[in-house]
């Protein structure tokens, strides 16, 4: 991986080198593909979140006032993405079918026992509240802080606090009622 600073980059890109954009990119896609993947559910529509972020970021390059956290900024561009595709998603329909291997990994059962534990798992992270699932996403999947969460979210702390607290209880009974049945 390219060893240059985030704000060394956004300059290149800036005085011309479009090819380094590539590095940000290389750089920022598998944190923010993941993101989006568990936000959106599905990935045809993770995907184009995904791309609109980084088209976004593209075009108003010149607006990140803090070069230095690109990431940041960037992960605030897809947080965006991802509750505009929800809302619209969630207009057409209330399906979440997610796709990530760390949940496959995180039991040593049986493969099938894996599979249907992911798929309940897919189940109750569908039946919180979008505002729920995404604080409760960025604090125990992306491993972010309350404060950057702020920040990404234009939240404030204590409610971001609440949401993910809310959505922890959610998943307990749900998650329970499926491991008591």
């Amino acid at each position: 991986m390219d060893g240059r600073a985030d704000a060394l980059i956004v300059e290149q890109v800036l005085a011309g080198d479009v090819d380094a954009f590539a590095t940000l990119v290389a750089r920022y896609r598998d944190s923010c593909a993941r993101y989006a993947m568990h936000m959106l559910g599905n990935r045809e529509d993770a995907d184009e979140a995904l791309q609109d972020a980084f088209v976004r970021a593209y075009r108003s390059l010149g607006r990140c006032e803090d070069p230095e956290r690109f990431g940041a900024w960037l992960f605030r561009i897809l947080v965006n993405r991802c509750r505009t595709a929800g809302a619209r998603r969630a207009r057409r329909s209330k399906t979440f079918l997610a796709d990530d291997e760390a949940l496959l990994t995180a039991s040593e059962n049986h493969p099938a026992e894996q599979w249907a534990w992911r798929e309940e798992i897919d189940r109750a992270l569908a039946e919180l509240r979008p505002e729920q699932r995404e604080a409760f996403l960025l604090k125990y999947v992306e491993g972010m802080g309350y404060e950057e969460m702020a920040e990404l979210t234009g939240v404030g702390v204590s409610a971001l606090k609440m949401r993910v607290m809310r959505a922890c209880d959610r998943l307990r009974v749900l998650l329970k009622e499926v491991r008591s049945a």
